[in-house]
C-alpha cells in the first residue's frame, strides 16, 4: 500500500478501532478520531470533518453497540448505526474514497440450521440488529466504493466485552451461569483489524468490483458457555489459579431486553473467495488475546 494514502479511523477508542490503529500504523498517513472529535450521534457534523481531511480510506469502527440499551434508545441507535453510515458513504463517494464499515450477525433471526451466507434473507430480532441493517442498506444505496464486514461475538484486550467480563466475574464468584443454546464464532478485534488490513492491501485501487457485503469472523463455532470454559481453561494454564464452575443454562433462564439469535454462525466463504483471506480459528485467536492480556 502506498504510504501517501490518507486513512481515517473512526471509533478509534473502541475495541476494533484500537486494533485498527495498531494494524494500520504503518499503512499510510493515519488519522484516528474517537467520538470526542467525530460524534456519530451528530451525523451532519461529520461532513465538514471529512471534507477537510479528504481521506482515501475511511475505516468506520464506530457504532452504538449496547444491544440491550438500544431497546430503550432506538432513535439514538438508529442515528449512530443507520444515519451516520449514510453520511459517511455520501462523503466517501464525493471523494472517491473507500468506506470500510463493520456490521453484525444480529441482522439475521438465527433460525437457520447452517452458517449464514451474505445472500440469506435478513430478519433482525432486536433494535440493534435493525439499526445495523439500516446502516448496511444506506451504504449500499449510496453507490460508492465500500466494503461491509459482518462479524460476530467481538472481544479483545480493550473495552467492554464477554472475555473481560468473564475474567472479572471469575475473580468475584465461584460459580457462573452461562447461556449454552446460542451459537456463534467468537472473533477477536485483533483478528478483525489484521484481516481488514490484508483485504485493503489486496483490493485494487479505484476498483468498485469488490464492493459488497462480506462475512468476517474467526473459524469454528461454540456457545457462550463453551467460550467461557475455554477462557478459564487458558487462564488456569497461565496462572495456575482456581477457575469458577461454569454452569450451562438456556436463554430462558437469562432474560434480557433484546432477543438474541440462536444461530449466529456466519460463512466466510465469500471473503476467502474474493480476497484469499481467512481469519484464524476462534481458539487460536483466543490464545493470542490471552497472551496479550498476560
Amino acid at each position: 500500500m502506498s504510504e501517501t494514502r490518507r486513512i481515517l479511523i473512526l471509533g478509534a477508542g473502541g475495541q476494533v478501532g484500537t486494533e485498527l490503529r495498531r494494524s494500520f500504523a504503518d499503512a499510510g498517513d493515519v488519522t484516528a478520531w474517537d467520538r470526542n472529535i467525530a460524534d456519530l450521534s451528530q451525523p451532519e457534523g461529520l461532513r465538514s470533518l471529512i471534507h477537510e481531511l479528504r481521506p482515501d480510506i475511511i475505516l468506520n469502527a464506530a457504532a452504538y453497540t449496547a444491544v440491550d440499551r438500544a431497546e430503550s434508545e432506538p432513535e439514538l441507535a438508529m442515528t449512530i448505526n443507520g444515519d451516520a453510515p449514510r453520511v459517511l458513504a455520501e462523503e466517501a463517494s464525493k471523494l472517491g474514497a473507500l468506506l470500510v464499515h463493520y456490521s453484525t450477525d444480529y441482522v439475521f433471526d438465527g433460525a437457520k440450521d447452517s452458517p449464514w451466507v451474505e445472500s440469506d434473507p435478513t430478519g433482525p430480532l432486536n433494535v440493534y440488529g435493525r439499526t445495523k441493517l439500516a446502516g448496511e442498506r444506506a451504504i449500499e444505496e449510496t453507490g460508492g466504493r465500500y466494503l461491509i464486514f459482518r462479524t460476530s461475538w467481538v472481544y479483545g484486550a480493550h473495552g467492554r466485552n464477554f472475555l473481560l467480563t468473564m475474567l472479572r466475574l471469575g475473580r468475584e464468584r465461584d460459580q457462573l451461569k452461562v447461556v449454552d443454546d446460542q451459537f456463534g464464532a467468537p472473533t477477536s478485534s485483533a483478528a478483525i483489524a489484521d484481516a481488514t488490513r490484508a483485504v485493503i492491501e489486496k483490493a485494487a485501487s479505484g476498483d468498485t468490483g469488490n464492493s459488497g457485503n462480506y462475512h468476517m469472523t474467526c473459524g469454528g463455532e461454540t456457545s457462550w458457555c463453551g467460550f467461557a470454559r475455554e477462557i478459564f481453561a487458558r487462564q488456569a494454564l497461565q496462572t495456575g489459579g482456581k477457575s469458577p464452575q461454569i454452569l450451562p443454562i438456556p436463554s430462558s433462564e437469562y432474560p434480557v431486553p433484546a432477543a438474541r439469535p440462536a444461530n449466529s454462525v456466519l460463512s466466510n466463504r465469500k471473503l476467502q473467495s474474493a480476497f484469499g483471506i481467512a481469519l484464524p480459528d476462534w481458539r487460536s485467536a483466543l490464545d493470542a488475546t490471552m497472551k496479550t492480556l498476560a
